[in-house]
C-alpha cells in the first residue's frame, strides 16, 4: 500500500479507509465498464449513459469489496480477534487484524467469511438480473446487476485459490495448523504456497506483455504484490512470536540525545539535526525534567524566518500515547503503535523521567539474527 489511507468513515466500529492507490482502481473499473463490458452488452446507447452505469456499477462493486471485508470483520469480532479497520487499495480490500485468530477453528471461519458474503451477493445480484429481465425493467439496470452478479463471483472465486493471503491461502492454513498443531509452519507452507502463486502471475503478465496483451503489466504487478505479502506475512509472525512478552525497555537506547527548551530552531538545525541526523529529539526543561519532543517534520513545517525567533520550548509536543510509551509495555504493541502513526521513534518514559528511544530499527536489529537462523 502507498502513504497513509484516508479515513471514510466508520461501520459497525470499524473504521473504513481508502489507500491513495484506490481511485487509480477505481478508474479503471468505471473505464472498463463504461468503455468494453456496457456497450458490447447494450449497444447504441449515448457515450453518457455508459459512463453512468460504469460509474455506478463501479461504486456498487466497491461497496460488495467493502461488505467481504467487513464479513471477515465481524466475524473476527465474535473470536475476540482485533480488527484496526478496513483499507480499499489497488488490488481490493483488507481487513487489517492486529494478532493472530486464536485457533485453526476461528481462522478458517474468519477466512471463509469473506468469500462466503460474495457468493451471496452474487446470487441476490443474479437473481434481481433475472427478476429484472422477467419484469422488464430498464435495460441498464438489468445489466448493471447482471454485471454485479458476475463480478461478486469472480470476486469469491479468486479469494478461494489457496495463495497465502488471499482467503484461499488462510483456509489452507487453518487446515494445515489443525492438522500439524503448529501455525508456524502451517504459516510457512501456506506463505510458500502463496509465493510461487505470485511468480506464476509475474510469469503470466511477462508472457503476455511480450505477447501484446497490455493486461500482462496488472497479472505483473498482481504477482508482485502476492509474493511480497506472502513473504511478508510470514516474517510478520515470526517477528510478533519473537517479541511477544518482551518489555520495550530491554530493545531501548538509554541516554539518548536531548534538546533544552531554551535553544532556538535555528539552533536545533545547526547543532543536532546536521550533526546527529535523528527524526525526533526529547526535549527537556532547565532541571532535566522530559517536557516533550520536536520532530524534524515540524521543523520543516516552520518558515525558515521563524527559526531563530522561535525556540524548541514552543514548538515541542507534549508527552502523549503517539510519541511516549511506559518501560513495561509490549514490544509488539510499540512496534504496532509506531506502525499505525507512521511515527519514527518513542520516547520511553516513567512519569516525567526519560529513561530511552525507541525505534523500529532497534527492534529489527534484534529480530534479525532469528530470523537469519530460520531461513537457514
Amino acid at each position: 500500500m502507498f502513504g497513509r489511507p484516508i479515513e471514510l468513515f466508520k461501520i459497525f466500529g470499524f473504521k473504513v479507509r481508502i489507500d491513495l492507490s484506490w481511485p487509480v482502481l477505481a478508474a479503471l473499473v468505471t473505464w472498463w465498464l463504461s468503455a468494453l463490458v456496457f456497450p458490447a452488452q447494450l449497444p447504441g446507447l449515448a457515450p453518457g449513459a455508459y459512463w453512468t452505469m460504469g460509474a455506478a456499477g463501479a461504486l456498487a462493486y466497491f461497496l460488495c469489496l467493502l461488505l467481504h471485508e467487513l464479513a471477515h470483520s465481524l466475524v473476527a469480532r465474535t473470536y475476540g480477534v482485533e480488527i484496526r479497520g478496513i483499507t480499499l487499495f489497488i488490488f481490493g480490500g483488507v481487513a487489517e487484524m492486529a494478532g493472530e485468530p486464536p485457533s485453526p477453528q476461528s481462522e478458517f471461519v474468519i477466512a471463509a467469511a469473506g468469500p462466503a458474503a460474495s457468493f451471496g451477493l452474487a446470487f441476490a445480484c443474479g437473481g434481481a438480473y433475472l427478476v429484472g429481465s422477467v419484469e422488464s425493467w430498464p435495460a441498464p439496470v438489468t445489466a448493471v446487476l447482471g454485471c454485479l452478479g458476475i463480478l461478486n463471483a469472480l470476486l469469491a472465486l479468486l479469494n478461494l485459490i489457496p495463495a497465502f493471503p488471499l482467503d484461499g491461502g488462510r483456509l489452507l492454513r487453518a487446515l494445515l495448523w489443525g492438522w500439524r498443531g503448529s501455525l508456524r509452519w502451517a504459516t510457512q507452507v501456506s506463505a510458500g504456497v502463496g509465493s510461487g502463486f505470485g511468480l506464476l502471475l509475474i510469469g503470466l503478465g511477462v508472457v503476455s506483455v511480450l505477447n501484446g496483451i497490455l493486461f500482462g503489466v496488472w497479472l505483473f504487478v498482481l504477482g508482485l504484490f502476492v509474493r511480497n505479502a506472502a513473504t511478508a506475512s510470514y516474517q510478520n509472525l515470526l517477528l510478533r512470536h519473537a517479541l511477544e512478552g518482551e518489555p520495550v525497555s530491554r530493545f531501548m537506547r538509554p541516554d539518548p540525545v536531548t534538546v533544552p527548551r531554551a535553544i532556538s530552531v535555528l539552533e536545533l538545525v545547526q547543532s543536532y539535526l546536521s550533526r546527529y541526523q535523528f527524526k525526533m529529539f526529547p526535549v527537556v526543561d532547565d532541571a532535566g525534567r522530559l517536557l516533550g519532543c520536536v520532530t524534524s517534520r515540524q521543523v520543516r513545517a516552520l518558515p525558515r524566518d521563524e527559526w531563530e525567533r522561535q525556540t524548541v520550548g514552543s514548538l515541542a509536543e507534549r508527552c502523549s500515547p503517539e510519541n511516549s510509551i511506559p518501560p513495561g509495555t509490549d514490544a509488539m504493541e510499540a512496534l504496532s503503535r509506531m506502525s499505525r502513526t507512521g511515527t519514527s521513534g518513542l520516547m520511553v518514559v516513567d512519569g516525567d523521567r526519560l529513561l530511552g528511544i525507541l525505534s523500529p530499527k532497534d527492534l529489527l536489529r534484534f529480530f534479525s539474527p532469528k530470523m537469519e537462523e530460520e531461513t537457514r
